[in-house]
């Protein structure tokens, strides 16, 4: 039997192949040849000899389902590849930076501000495998309101708070749709092939498939409208934008928008103003957004 040749002597376009395999595997729970080829623009012989090598180099993390007909997380995981949680998270999201991990030589400089806290890799990979196969997801979670409990959820998407990662899910303790920080997960477990009720999936999501428009207009009580319309875009003076309810407070909060009806919130951080606080009616994370105050539904009926 040869040698297995070290990954440092492969060549860079077949460690990011390999690198693609295990990001594929651990985060998504599967993959196939077909997924090589069409990423990669290779041909069938190609992928099934990175297959192998990859399973050489790295023997407990892949195995092969042979009535799937593809190839699955191994129960002996160890990760080949150091990958940095922020381009785990880009990868995921924006379906970009999947090659190897290697830092390169920028082409000009930048700084970019980094978060407090990234998920931990393997949490975040049960929950990710939970999603893209659409199983629920036993974990101990930590609330500040009631502490540490066990949970099973079923989760569908991530979101970006701008400060933190959650996880959007079912969950069958409250029987409600919530976000959970991934932060706040312990001992993820899936539950592979253990079927979801209908009224646990996203369409039954109100606070997601509800669009509420915004109107976000520079703040009347700070200087240069004009360089807020330039800062942001604006058309006409109004930046507009769609957001899902239930990510609508934090997206209002990152951008320091005002949303008080009296645009009464001072400070130089708050250079939007929410045009109609009335829009975030029923919007339940409204809460998060600087200033917003919830109507009760006679107040709504009052303002038309």
């Amino acid at each position: 039997m040869a040698p297995i040749t070290p990954l440092a002597e492969l060549a860079q376009p077949q460690r990011d192949r390999l690198a693609f395999i295990e990001l594929r595997v651990r985060f998504v729970g599967d993959i196939r040849r077909q997924d090589l080829v069409e990423r990669f623009a290779i041909q069938s012989a190609a992928a099934t000899r990175d297959l192998a090598l990859y399973r050489e180099l790295a023997p407990g993390n892949i195995d092969y389902d042979s009535k799937a007909k593809t190839y699955v997380l191994g129960a002996d995981f160890r990760s080949l590849f150091d990958y940095p949680a922020e381009r785990v998270m880009s990868w995921l999201t924006k379906a970009f930076g999947d090659g190897e991990p290697l830092k390169f030589k920028t082409w000009v400089p930048s700084e970019t501000p980094s978060r407090l806290t990234n998920p931990d890799l393997d949490v975040l990979a049960s929950v990710t495998r939970a999603i893209h196969q659409g199983c629920p997801l036993a974990v101990e979670y930590y609330s500040i309101s009631s502490g540490k409990s066990k949970r099973e959820i079923v989760p569908f998407a991530l979101i970006d708070s701008g400060l933190r990662w959650h996880v959007r899910a079912f969950d069958r303790k409250s029987k409600e749709f919530r976000d959970f920080v991934i932060t706040r997960i312990k001992r993820p477990v899936v539950f592979y092939g253990q079927a979801v009720a209908a009224h646990e999936a996203s369409d039954q999501d109100i606070q997601w498939t509800r669009i509420v428009e915004l109107e976000l207009v520079p703040h009347p009580d700070q200087p240069r409208p004009e360089i807020t319309e330039m800062d942001y875009s604006m058309q006409g003076g109004v930046l507009r934008m769609k957001l899902r309810a239930a990510t609508a407070g934090y997206t209002l909060r990152q951008l320091s928008v005002d949303c008080t009806p009296d645009h009464s919130l001072r400070g130089h951080e708050y250079r939007l103003w929410l045009k109609d606080h009335l829009a975030l009616y029923g919007v339940k994370n409204a809460v998060l957004a600087p200033g917003y105050k919830e109507l009760r539904p006679s107040e709504a009926k009052a303002n038309p």
